[in-house]
Parts: C-alpha cells; structure tokens; sequence
C-alpha cells in the first residue's frame, strides 16, 4: 500500500521557525513531525510514499534521503490551492487502496488494523470547536452520513482527524479531478472533503472509526505540548551529560554537549547544540544552538542561534542571536 503525505505548507503561524524550513520539518522531541510519522508507517509496514512537496522542499526530500527502507516521490503543489488539489499529485489511475495522513499532524492509532479495514475509514476525533474542522456525522453502523468542511452550525464534534484510508484510489482522483474540472472550491480551495463527498453520492460507503490521540502542532503552544506527550510516550535519551540534573523525560542528541545544567522536563535538544550554566524546562532547542547562563521554560530555540542570560519564554529563528 502507498501513503500520500501532504507536506507542501509554510505554517506562517510558526514563524520564525517556518521562515528557513516547511510546517513538516519543525522539530518535536528529537526529529521533524513528519519524522515520527514516517516511523509509524513504517512499523505499519508501508514503504511507499509520495510525499507532496512545495515550500522550501528541498528540506523534506534531503531529510528522506537519509532514511532507509522507503520508495519515496516527491510530486510538486507549485500552488496552495486546497488539501484535494495537494492530493491529487500522489494519486493513481488503480483501484489499489491508500492511506493520506496529513503531514504535520502526529496521530496515534492501530496502524495496522486501520489499513485492514474493507471500507473508506475516515479517523475521526472529538473535538470542542468544531467549526475549525471537517465534522461527519455517522449511523448506528459507524457509517458516514454526512460531513461538512468547517462548519458554521456545526451537527456534531466529530472532527476528521487528517487520517484517510480509500480502499480505490482511482475513484477518489475522478472526483477530485471533477472539482477541480467544475471549479467547484469551498473558501476558495479543492477541498478533500468536497470529494469524498462525491464519492458518498456515488454511494460509496465511508466507516469513522475514533483514533486513540491527535497531536496538533500548528501553533508554538501546541508544537510545545506536541514534545511533551511525545517525550512521555517514548521516554528519555540523555545523551552526553556532563555534571547535570536531569529531570525526564527528556531527549539529548548523542553529540549536544550539555554541561553544569538543569535539563527538564519535557526537553528535547538537537545534534551539536552547547549548553552550558543553564536552567532549561519545556522547552525545544535545535541543532548547533550555544546557549549559555540561561533560564529557559516553553522556548523554541532555532538551529545555530547564540542565547546567553535569563530569557524564559522566548522563540528564536534559526542564526539568531539573544543576550541579556
């Protein structure tokens, strides 16, 4: 089975930190989200991706090239025009299943028995606002009676978790391309749920099933609590420690060097990072970041950036710099 993982978004809400690289490839808990997501595709026993690229995308397809075991292609969305248009670039004219799980969203469920399935499962999620997201609405069975895209009066709080299985793939690409043919857009975009909507009407039959979590990480305070579970879930690596506190969990790269410190909870540090007389907690510190006498607690640290004195909150780009 192929995956298609649609990974071509900036996430101007995360800037500074999507200025040098895509949503994708912000760090949690010691790799890129879409790192860990990979990994699950993985232990799932899928190795064929078509990733879809756009901005900055050379970031994603240099990081895949050092990872084994994966068939990987890399289709361009050159323009933002909807999550069904990023889609139908990784879709084939088969009637072979795939799975599309959304690049920048970690989602914990049974791989495995949610491939298995023999109809279009949706992964669905209680959600508290539900006008934010795609919301079904489903029958004794667990069969999809209706979905509407954000909602204004929204029929229920069961949100489509960005986590799709299409057991044909070449029906989902006729109806996606019969949008896109139409110029039938909702807020201005080909969206997916539009065409899985067609496919209902062809009387196609769509199954929700409730995923076990949905890590979200499209805001700082959401990337931030995205490590935390992460890091509670995987544990500790301490990495090269030298007179330090460490309070798991917590993940060091084998080659940070990290000195006289009080490290975590709930902190991940990047490969060749220096950090030295400091008090770091809840925090996320990129590669070959110098941080020395600081007081960090829910930072973002970027790749490369020098931070010396008491800066507790605080969300640095990459190759900045901060003193006090």
């Amino acid at each position: 089975m192929k995956a298609i993982i649609p990974a071509a978004g900036m996430g101007t809400r995360l800037r500074p930190h999507t200025f040098t690289r895509p949503k994708v490839m912000l760090n949690v808990a010691g790799k890129p989200i879409i790192g860990h997501i990979a990994d699950t595709l993985m232990e799932a026993g899928i190795k064929q991706l078509s990733i879809i690229v756009g901005y900055k995308k050379e970031r994603v397809i240099d990081y895949f090239a050092g990872i084994e075991g994966f068939q990987c292609e890399f289709p361009e969305q050159k323009e933002m025009l909807g999550l069904g248009h990023a889609v139908l670039y990784g879709l084939e004219e088969t009637d072979e299943p795939v799975l599309i799980i959304l690049g920048d969203t970690i989602i914990n469920t049974d791989y495995k028995a949610f491939i298995s399935r023999e109809t279009h499962t949706l992964g669905v999620v209680q959600v508290e606002d539900p006008r934010r997201f795609g919301i079904v609405e489903t029958n004794e069975k667990g069969h999809v009676v209706s979905m509407v895209e954000k909602p204004e009066n929204p029929p229920g709080n069961l949100a489509i978790a960005g986590l799709y299985l299409i057991r044909n793939q070449g029906l989902l690409k006729e109806a996606i391309e019969k949008l896109v043919r139409d110029q039938q857009k909702t807020r201005g975009e080909y969206q997916l749920t539009d065409a899985l909507k067609i496919m209902m009407d062809q009387g196609e039959i769509f199954t929700a099933v409730e995923i076990d979590s949905w890590l979200d990480c499209g805001k700082q305070e959401t990337l931030l609590e995205t490590n935390r579970l992460i890091l509670e879930q995987k544990g500790s690596r301490s990495g090269n420690a030298e007179n330090c506190t460490i309070i798991p969990p917590v993940y060091i790269a084998d080659d940070a060097s990290v000195k006289n410190s009080v490290i975590g909870p709930y902190v991940s540090i990047g490969a060749g990072t220096h950090i030295c007389g400091s008090v770091i907690r809840d925090s996320i510190i990129y590669e070959e970041a110098d941080i020395e006498h600081a007081l960090l607690s829910g930072a973002i640290i970027g790749q490369k950036t020098v931070c010396k004195g008491r800066l507790k909150p605080v969300n640095l780009g990459d190759f900045s710099e901060a003193f006090e």
